[in-house]
């Protein structure tokens, strides 16, 4: 796990050191334990190292290997990385160290670009080819780690965050596309788009070549269908497959690791399953940490009852943080200025300030992502299955956070244009390979939706402490098997059936048929006293007015009625809006 940045010229410049210093600045966070750098005329490298995997200085990044003329930097973890290597040196390979960073160069020296169908794991690298003067650029099938760019007629410029492309000359106006989408798919910005007009990002499961003269190509090389494999599974097989698989990706997650690893613990079915599966397979020392917050009216916020239990079931290391909404606020900055793109999902900041106290007692955790979405967690899953109406209007109707009626009053007359989420939708439901519209639409949401959301969100809240997160839900056979189980399974007893089935015997039952709780932070819930003082400030500043995004009128009756504007999906229209000027104005002003 690490921070990458590089840059390839197309204009005959070589690329400086300055630029490279800059956007390493930005990526310190992400690897605190030691950085590198490397140039070749046109094409540059930084690396800021996490160190997990071959803790040696010979697993020290930009790799170079100068038999087979390839240099690298790689963000991730690669979990078959001992298996490749035993295949890759029976093929002839020798290797000079135990990273599975080495593992990546000889596998793209063997089986060229198609090398990423062959990497178990969370990956973003580009790769220089100095033979065939050419740029390779690849990231996993789930976007588990993020990969941005910046594309002129003089340069290919790339980096693991946003902020360190911002230190480079580039457009910084608002892409009116990604804004539409920013205010109606929950804060999701699906690639290639970001909200900067400047900066892109590559799509999950993709890669890219350039060459020199700033030709490139671009293929997805993962397309998940969400149809049934046969006819004659049965329930409990497909229940029985689960278990083995989920099992097999916690295993491979904690075994890819050279440090301890702990778990990030909600105190909610998917967490404390990871922490069952672990005890199961004979792993004693468990190390679990969990955090709360104050509760506001009937919103709780915390889940300690639940978490306590597993604790205690476990017995399991276990340590625990109580943060108070007088703390919360100071620290919001922190929390956003580590954003690579605005987040509105308010668990955020909660697991920004979980993985501070984390980060201080290891620096590997798994966490629950994904099992919601794979195995159809969400209240509003069953009422898209029930809509009535076109499929676009089907999902619009639970999930979008506005009606683009609405959003053209939000904002401003120069950003009033087409409904780009619409079109979106209808072209992510027109792709072939899914068996009914709740196939499709668990289909967008673990391809696409999922990367731009809670993704995204753990990656950068942990990374800011430079604390590793992986998602064993996420695991691209776990993936695929989850799309092809019906959703009329999956749904069944008011969501994630086969996980609950899983854990009989294993959980208490009181955590296993609790109501679904969500990552609590009341306080960006249901917005009052400091909290709303300090988003109307944000919201009427000058330099909100200036920026000119949002239309006052509208803004105003927001603030002064901020429990009347809540979205489907029971978020704060206040927060959404706040958020993004308060993002714009920390990294873009700034």
């Amino acid at each position: 796990m690490c921070g990458i940045c590089g840059q390839l010229r197309f204009d005959g410049e070589i690329v400086s050191t300055k630029s490279l210093d800059d956007m390493m600045s930005k990526l310190a966070k992400r690897g605190p334990d030691s950085k590198g750098k490397w140039f070749e005329g046109k094409v540059g490298f930084g690396h800021q190292r996490l160190s997990i995997i071959d803790l040696s200085n010979l697993g020290s990044q930009p790799m170079v290997d100068d038999l087979l003329k390839l240099t690298l930097v790689f963000n991730g973890t690669i979990y078959n990385y001992k298996a490749l290597r035993a295949l890759l040196i029976g093929k002839g390979y020798d290797f000079f160290s135990n990273s599975d960073t080495e593992v990546i160069i000889k596998a793209y020296h063997f089986w060229g670009e198609d090398c990423v169908k062959h990497l178990d794991g969370m990956f973003a690298f580009a790769i220089w080819d100095q033979s065939s003067q050419q740029l390779f650029v690849a990231r996993d099938r789930m976007g588990i780690k993020p990969l941005y760019f910046n594309i002129t007629p003089k340069a290919f410029t790339f980096a693991s965050n946003s902020q360190a492309l911002l230190t480079q000359e580039l457009d910084k106006s608002i892409n009116p596309v990604a804004l539409h989408q920013q205010l109606s798919l929950h804060g999701v910005v699906p690639a290639p788009n970001t909200i900067i007009n400047g900066i892109q990002k590559l799509k999950p499961g993709t890669f890219f070549t350039l060459s020199p003269n700033g030709k490139l190509r671009e293929k997805t090389y993962w397309h998940p269908s969400a149809k049934r494999l046969e006819e004659n599974i049965s329930d409990q097989d497909y229940i029985e497959r689960t278990h083995e698989l989920l099992t097999a990706a916690v295993m491979k997650r904690m075994s890819a690791s050279d440090v301890p690893i702990g778990v990030l613990l909600s105190g909610g079915l998917d967490s404390s399953l990871i922490v069952a599966l672990l005890k199961e397979a004979g792993h004693e020392d468990i190390r679990t940490f969990s955090i709360g917050f104050e509760d506001i009216d009937d919103e709780v916020g915390s889940e300690f009852e639940y978490s306590d239990q597993i604790v205690s079931k476990f017995e399991t290391q276990h340590k625990k943080y109580q943060v108070s909404n007088k703390e919360v606020l100071p620290r919001l900055s922190e929390a956003v200025m580590n954003m690579s793109e605005p987040m509105v999902g308010q668990d955020a900041v909660a697991f920004y300030l979980l993985s501070e106290q984390v980060s201080e007692h290891t620096k590997v955790v798994l966490s629950g992502q994904g099992a919601d979405e794979a195995f159809a967690g969400y209240f509003w899953y069953p009422r898209m299955a029930n809509e009535q109406g076109n499929e676009v209007e089907r999902f619009s109707k639970h999930y979008v956070d506005r009606p683009h009626d609405e959003f053209l009053q939000t904002v401003s007359s120069i950003y009033q244009g087409e409904n780009h989420t619409h079109n979106w939708l209808n072209k992510e439901f027109l792709k072939p390979g899914a068996d009914s519209f709740i196939d499709k639409v668990f289909r967008t949401d673990m391809t696409r939706l999922i990367v731009d959301d809670p993704v995204k969100r753990v990656d950068n809240m942990t990374m800011a402490w430079g604390l590793e997160a992986r998602v064993p839900f996420m695991d691209t056979d776990l993936v695929e098997w989850a799309l092809s189980i019906p959703p009329s399974l999956k749904m069944r007893d008011e969501g994630k059936y086969p996980l609950k089935e899983i854990s009989r015997g294993l959980l208490p039952n009181s955590v296993i048929d609790r109501k679904k709780g969500y990552f609590p932070m009341p306080a960006l819930k249901y917005i009052q006293g400091d909290f709303l003082e300090f988003m109307s400030d944000i919201l009427l500043s000058s330099a909100c007015r200036n920026r000119g995004i949002f239309n006052q009128q509208y803004i105003d009756k927001v603030i002064n009625s901020p429990k009347d504007y809540m979205t489907a999906l029971n978020g704060s229209r206040l927060w959404h809006l706040a958020l993004l000027e308060y993002w714009l104005q920390l990294n873009v002003d700034n």
